[in-house]
Parts: C-alpha cells; sequence; structure tokens
C-alpha cells in the first residue's frame, strides 16, 4: 500500500492539470535534501514523478513552471533521479532554448537546475546539440549550437540585457562542473569557429564582478579546472588569454602595498598602477581557487619561470601578510616553495609533471586524466556537495 505522500506523487499524472498542480503544489517542501530527507517519496512508481515534473516544466503557468523546476533541482541532490533527469537529451535542450526567451520568469531557476545537472557526465550532451534561435535574437546568438549559446548568454545577459527576469549568474556554475570533464576543458581553451574567440577569454573579465558572487566564483572554479590539461599553460599565460592579470587582480592588495618599485615593475602592465582604493576579493573561498589556479601554473618549469618574470612571488608574500586565514595562508606557503625552489637541471614537461603529482592531488576540485585519482562510486555523495538547493 503507497503512503499518502506516495499517493500525492501519484497526482502528478492525474488527467486534470488543476489536479497536477495542487499535488506540486504541497510537494514542493518534501523536495529538498538534508536531515529530514523525503526524497525517496519521488522514487514511487519507478521514479514516474520525474517524467511527470519535466511535462510540468512546459505548462503555460508561470507558478507551476517554478514549482515543478524547484522540485528538480531539490531532487538533483540524489544520484539516481539526477541521472534521470539529465538522460533527458528533449528536456535539456528545452530547458535552453527557454532561457532566452524575455517571457521567461523562471531563467535563473533554470540555470541552477543545469548546474546541478552539470554533476553527470550525461551533461556533455550539450555539445551534439544544436537549438532553435527566435528571430529577434539572432542579433544576440551567431551559433546555434547549445554551448556557445550558453556562453552568449552567460557574457550579454549578465545584466539582464537579454532577459530582464534573469541574469545567467548560475551559468557560472555549470561552467565549472562541465569543465571538470576534458570535452568541457577543450571547449574553454579553443578558439570557437563562430567567433573567432576563446571562450576562456570572454568570461575572465568577471573575476572582479563585484556584485556578483555567485558569477565570480564559477568563473574562478572554471578557470582552474581548465589549468589541469597542464599541455595548454601556454595558451593560458600568453596573449590573447593574458590569464595571469586575471588571477592576480582580484588578490592584488591595494596600491601594490608592500612592493617596492622594482616588483612593481615587473608585474603585468595591468597591475603597476594600482589605485589605493582598488577593491580586493572579499571571500576567502575565491581568494583559494585563484591560489590554487597559480599552484597548478607552477605544473612546469616555464610556468614557474614566468611567474617568476611577473612578481607572483613578492605578491603573494604580502597577501601572506595580510590574511588571517589558514587555508590562504597554506596555499600562499605552497606557492612560495613552488616559486622559490632551487630548481636545478632542467627537465622535460612530461618528466616534471611526474613529479608534480603530489602538489596537484592536493588541489581540490577536478578529476583529470593525468593528475587525479579516480573516485570509486562510494564518492557519489561527495558529488552533491556542491548542489544548489531551492527551498
Amino acid at each position: 500500500m503507497p503512503t499518502e505522500l506516495q499517493e500525492l506523487v501519484g497526482f502528478l499524472h492525474d488527467d486534470s492539470l488543476n489536479v497536477r498542480e495542487i499535488a506540486l503544489q504541497h510537494l514542493v517542501q518534501y523536495s529538498p535534501g538534508g536531515a529530514n530527507n523525503q526524497q525517496a517519496i519521488f522514487k514511487y512508481d519507478n521514479c514516474r514523478a520525474i517524467p511527470d515534473l519535466i511535462k510540468l516544466c512546459g505548462e503555460k503557468k508561470g507558478k507551476t513552471v517554478n514549482e515543478a523546476l524547484t522540485i528538480l533541482v531539490n531532487l538533483c541532490d540524489d544520484v539516481e533521479l539526477r541521472q534521470l533527469i539529465s538522460k533527458d537529451r528533449e528536456f535539456l535542450k528545452s530547458l535552453i532554448e527557454s532561457l532566452p526567451s524575455p517571457t521567461n520568469l523562471n531563467g535563473d531557476l533554470m540555470c541552477i537546475l543545469l548546474a546541478n545537472l552539470a554533476k553527470t557526465d550525461n551533461i556533455l550532451e550539450v555539445f551534439n546539440m544544436n537549438i532553435k534561435i527566435a528571430e529577434s535574437q539572432k542579433a544576440i546568438f551567431k551559433s546555434t549550437k547549445a554551448m556557445d549559446c550558453l556562453m552568449d548568454m552567460f557574457v550579454k545577459g549578465y545584466e539582464r540585457k537579454i532577459n530582464k527576469y534573469a541574469c545567467y549568474d548560475y551559468l557560472s556554475y555549470f561552467f565549472a562542473d562541465i569543465s571538470r570533464f576534458k570535452q568541457g576543458r577543450d571547449y574553454f581553451v579553443t578558439e570557437q569557429e563562430y567567433d573567432g574567440i576563446i571562450p576562456l577569454t570572454k568570461i575572465l573579465v568577471f573575476t572582479e564582478k563585484w556584485d556578483a558572487k555567485v558569477r565570480r566564483e564559477g568563473v574562478a572554479s572554471t578557470i582552474k579546472n581548465s589549468l589541469f590539461d597542464i599541455e595548454k599553460h601556454e595558451i593560458f599565460l600568453n596573449e590573447p588569454v593574458n590569464l595571469l592579470v586575471y588571477l592576480l587582480g582580484p588578490i592584488a592588495l591595494p596600491g601594490n602595498k608592500g612592493l617596492d618599485d622594482d616588483e612593481i615593475m615587473e608585474l603585468p602592465d595591468e597591475l603597476q598602477f594600482l589605485d589605493d582604493n582598488k577593491q580586493v576579493e572579499t571571500v576567502k573561498e575565491i581568494i583559494a581557487v585563484h591560489l590554487e589556479s597559480l599552484l597548478l601554473l607552477c605544473s612546469t618549469r616555464k610556468g614557474r619561470d614566468f611567474l617568476r618574470s611577473k612578481s607572483v612571488y613578492p605578491l603573494v608574500r604580502e597577501l601572506h601578510k595580510e590574511t588571517k586565514d589558514e587555508t590562504i595562508t597554506e596555499l600562499c606557503d605552497r606557492l612560495v616553495q613552488m616559486l622559490k625552489r632551487d630548481e636545478g637541471e632542467q627537465k622535460g614537461d612530461a618528466e616534471e609533471i611526474e613529479e608534480i603529482k603530489d602538489i596537484l592531488e592536493k588541489v581540490e576540485g577536478v578529476e583529470s586524466d593525468v593528475e587525479m585519482k579516480d573516485k570509486s562510486d562510494d564518492d557519489d555523495d561527495d558529488d552533491a556537495e556542491g548542489m544548489v538547493v531551492v527551498c
């Protein structure tokens, strides 16, 4: 016999839309994970609730769509349910096609759902997906490829210029998770045919978007994850990417405090004349990610020499003096060790990568084909830690 809550879940596919909407309204409160998790009720009748909720996301009433999306966002906390949602290719496509609509009231919630679904490799289907672009929006979107459109939404729509109801900040979390996969990392560092631009260069400016913590955080993690492909570090350090400016900018102290004239003149040009009122990243977790990215750039002799030539050590030295956070202090110490080490004999990059594995394994974040240990199935619960939950 089904429980009362299971019976309520069953009403999600009632013939009457009114009944489905009433059931939906009452079920939202049972969808979050956590200590009093009741998500198992949505697995009743072979997880019939998932296709029912996906269908409700296609209704015209904004409130109905909002409640269905909210439940799906929260159910992504469960590995089995997340897999079921993410493998529905048509649903993924419909989400992306709906995002740029100027009348879509739930755009940001859809971005949160996409970010949660990016915890599974089913999300890589976006690289094989083309979407429909409204005639009125073809001036904004020059490509019909789903991933290109998501990137353009994030970059061009951040001040609600595409949809006044959405800022698309949570797409940065989507980018961060999709960059855990090699196909994702390759996309961010490869010039795209439709506009001749390397996608990563479009999002770097948001490392100092001070009024958007989510955007800064997601972009920082996307950068770090992309750096796990060590053989591409030269692309990052040189033009047009010029990554170092965007890693050092958020952590450089106002007026280059503590640096002498010679150290300042060796900084990247953009950082040599910092104002005394210059803003510094205040979120310690984001500072830590930038320091981890710098550590990854220390993976080869070429990378370390480049960082030395650009006054990274003195800048990190002064950050170390200012911080009281143990994690940041430890990362600064490790960076100093890498930059002040006695290099000895010049070694090939392949040999250096082998020697640097222990450093890379300490930098949390991405599973790399070369550097990171494989995760067992027992680690599935850890994936949920980065979930965005809507109550």
